[in-house]
């Protein structure tokens, strides 16, 4: 992140967080093509923010038809569910119970079947491979105090990349496609790090610059 990007982000973070916390203060209606989720104001939201609607336009370039999936940390469930529409058999996972409880009314409104599952990382994910595994990870250098902070923070020492490439490690494969969006904003290096000591490389797939921020999709292979 450039100098100037990292001041200016100084000086608007007070102001940008009091406004997310009062448009979150209430339950809000998210909608991509013709898929209509609500979002509980302890979920990551996806109206303000721009990986989940980047992850949704890369996906709906991909082949899913009878793939399976697994959306890593699922948030609104969004992806989880236009990934079922476009074929594929879905697995949904979060730590957050109530982004799982919304996930499932929003499931049964769109007509879209997706098996969701509280889990910590991997912890409750039975199945041993998947086609696809998506993930929109915390990437924020700080101990998260609650689980909505979870969606946010990765913890002081990166420990969210710590404890989840080991157990990705054990899903990837030649046939397997995992794809991890990341920001400017994060600390790459210390991510690629902790990747790479777990023999597993990220390569840079997608690009794209929206309001002045670059995200980037990484494909994650051994």
């Amino acid at each position: 992140m450039s100098k100037a990007r990292k001041i200016i982000k100084r000086i608007t973070k007070p102001f940008l967080k009091k406004g997310l916390d009062y448009y979150y203060r209430k339950p809000r209606g998210f909608q991509y093509q013709d898929i209509k989720v609500m979002v509980h104001p302890k979920v990551f939201p996806p109206h303000l923010t721009l990986s989940t609607k980047i992850l949704l336009d890369f996906i709906a370039e991909l082949d899913l038809n009878n793939k399976s999936l697994l959306e890593l940390g699922c948030g609104s469930g969004i992806i989880a569910l236009f990934a079922r529409k476009k074929g594929a058999n879905v697995i949904a996972s979060d730590i957050n119970e109530i982004a799982l409880e919304y996930l499932k009314k929003a499931s049964e409104k769109n007509k879209l079947k997706v098996e969701c599952i509280q889990s910590d990382l991997f912890e409750n994910i039975n199945q041993e491979s998947f086609d696809y595994i998506i993930i929109n990870p915390p990437y924020y250098p700080k101990k998260p105090k609650s689980t909505k902070e979870q969606a946010w923070f990765c913890g002081e020492h990166f420990e969210y990349f710590e404890a989840l490439f080991p157990q990705l490690k054990k899903f990837l494969s030649e046939e397997n496609n995992t794809y991890i969006i990341l920001s400017e904003d994060c600390d790459f290096q210390n991510i690629s790090k902790i990747a790479a000591k777990n023999d597993i490389k990220l390569t840079p797939t997608f690009s794209i610059k929206k309001m002045r921020e670059i995200n980037i999709i990484y494909s994650t292979n051994l």
